[in-house]
């Protein structure tokens, strides 16, 4: 569904002017050859530059020659691995080496049955062997190493044994009880599969949880729109609110409405019900002719615009803001940019799985180097954007064995009806990624580091992170393979105010969304202003009280003590009811 993009613009900049260039990193022009070569080799390759790979693993190959010391240790470790096994063999009916590892791939108890048991040992002994082999190679570089041992590790897991029916006992048992019936409709869902994600096929949005009817259901309005978001007034729970407004700045990787999923599950909902009027900014999902869209425009016709909306619906001087993910980033750019300029429209900052300094960035910084940026600038520059299925691809891989093979086993070869909820449906309604904008976020934060080293530009000068002196409250997640914790809590080390820290059990996504009702997670907290001296992540960690539930009642009485006295609400006139028409777009 298109909205019409010029629809309800209030603000006192035009939607050209807003939409100019930006200060930012400028995109350069690249060669109609070397998009056409890249493009080719793109497809093959799904979008993985051979250079990268090639050079990591020449750099590692040259450096393990030049190590007689390293060869001879493998060397030894392999004899001592393959000793093991031959004795588990002989001595224990193959049962498995006490060196390899607890495996869910292998937690069937058919496992248990020879052979199977010293297949399932003999694979996780060599998984340990090239472990070593690709770790502790005196000269290798950290990031070649890290891209040897995580390119190893996809090749060892394709061919894991759990993989295959001949080599699954798991499978042959249950095809031997079902006569066949579990392949029969494990190929059926292969093809609804294949047919949803073919180019031009169906919605990969579960039908059991319909935007607008089962997920994204908080009763709001669409109060203002530009071509890069609609904004979303929620409508409020009682007759009175705090006098502060909140607004939330989603990431613009996936929808907004992870923040609002089913009722019982939607921190949205939590924070109206609590007396919050709550603003939510819905990014549109871009196109082609969005490929000139640069990361400073997600600041100024998003945060900036939403700002002058709520001063202009709510009357009130300042909000609270939240930012999740890149929309956290953001959050803290245009933070930093209004104390530069001494507007001081934001009261206290929120940030939720949100990096702002990105030298230790985790697991993502596999796929983030010079060539593979080049590579990616190519592929993108063809079409104006970085396709769904591109971007998920990198964060499958992160996680393979959970999100590849678990499904293809469980799904296709055990023909298992598939675990539904509204967080794997909102994981499966991915957004694109405008060009330009990608090119910047990739070069200038990733790989360069701008922000934390104060060199980003924002609204024409430079931005310093430790301008924003006032409250922030973040929350890193345990086991998040996008924002990993100890990056989120350099924070610290960013900003000049308080620090109010969370450290919640989970990841990147259920970490996050962690509703009192039915959380299982346990969380850590403690506030520290700069003035007391740094304390580091793991002193944090060892010495921060621990407490069992949900990170979301320490958030919201953090917030309630920062919101001002109770006020009738005001709502303004509305363009469409919520979940408005840009988060419906494909």
């Amino acid at each position: 569904m298109n909205a019409p993009v010029d629809a309800g613009l209030r603000s006192g900049q035009s939607d050209s002017e807003a939409m100019a260039p930006s200060a930012t990193t400028e995109v350069k022009a690249i060669p109609q050859s070397d998009l056409m070569a890249n493009a080719a080799i793109a497809r093959v390759t799904g979008g993985i530059s051979p250079a990268s790979v090639w050079g990591a693993y020449a750099d590692w190959l040259t450096h393990l020659t030049m190590s007689p010391a390293k060869r001879l240790e493998l060397a030894s470790s392999a004899w001592r691995h393959w000793r093991d096994l031959t004795l588990a063999m002989r001595g224990n009916e193959g049962k498995t080496s006490p060196e390899a590892p607890a495996d869910k791939r292998f937690a069937d108890p058919a496992w248990q049955r020879w052979p199977y048991n010293w297949l399932a040992a003999a694979f996780q002994q060599n998984e340990q062997w090239w472990g070593e082999a690709s770790r502790n190679v005196r000269g290798v570089s950290r990031h070649h190493a890290d891209v040897v041992e995580f390119t190893t590790r996809q090749w060892l897991d394709f061919f894991a044994p759990s993989n295959f029916m001949a080599s699954n006992p798991a499978v042959l048992d249950a095809t031997m009880k079902s006569g066949g019936a579990n392949l029969l409709f494990g190929l059926q869902r292969m093809f609804q599969d294949w047919e949803r994600n073919c180019p031009g096929g169906g919605a990969p949005v579960d039908d059991a949880y319909r935007v607008g009817v089962d997920v994204a259901i908080t009763p709001g309005k669409v109060v203002y729109r530009n071509r890069l978001m609609e904004l979303i007034q929620y409508e409020p729970a009682g007759g009175k609110v705090h006098a502060r407004p909140l607004l939330i700045v989603p990431a613009w990787i996936m929808k907004y409405y992870i923040l609002d999923l089913s009722p019982e599950n939607s921190l949205v909902k939590y924070l109206v019900d609590s007396g919050y009027t709550v603003f939510m900014i819905s990014w549109k999902n871009p196109g082609g002719e969005d490929r000139d869209t640069s990361l400073d425009d997600y600041r100024t016709l998003g945060i900036m615009a939403a700002l002058d909306e709520i001063a202009r619906i709510t009357k009130a001087p300042d909000v609270n803001a939240a930012g999740y993910c890149l929309g956290g980033t953001n959050l803290a750019i245009a933070a930093a940019a209004m104390a530069r300029d001494k507007d001081k429209r934001i009261a206290s900052i929120s940030l939720f799985a949100a990096q702002v300094d990105f030298e230790e960035p985790g697991e993502l910084s596999l796929f983030i180097d010079e060539s593979q940026v080049a590579f990616l600038e190519a592929m993108m520059a063809n079409q104006g954007y970085l396709d769904t299925r591109q971007m998920a691809g990198a964060f499958q891989m992160l996680r393979s064995n959970d999100l590849i093979y678990s499904h293809y086993v469980n799904q296709y070869l055990m023909g298992r009806p598939e675990q539904k909820s509204d967080l794997m449906a909102w994981n499966a309604d991915a957004t694109r990624m405008p060009y330009r904008m990608h090119s910047e976020y990739l070069r200038s934060l990733f790989l360069r580091n701008d922000l934390a080293e104060n060199r980003y530009r924002a609204g024409g000068g430079v931005v310093s992170l430790s301008d924003i002196r006032v409250p922030v409250f973040a929350v890193g997640t345990a086991t998040d393979h996008v924002a990993p914790w100890k990056s989120v809590y350099k924070i610290h080390q960013a900003v000049g105010g308080e620090v109010s820290f969370v450290l919640t059990t989970g990841g990147h996504n259920a970490g996050v969304v962690s509703p009192p009702a039915t959380s299982q997670h346990r969380y850590q907290i403690s506030s520290h202003r700069r003035k007391q001296g740094y304390v580091d992540a793991d002193t944090w960690k060892n010495e921060s009280p621990s407490f069992a539930g949900s990170w979301w009642p320490a958030w919201e009485q953090w917030l309630a003590q920062r919101s001002g006295s109770w006020t009738a609400p005001s709502i303004d006139k509305p363009l469409c009811d919520a979940p408005g028409t840009y988060v419906l777009e494909r």
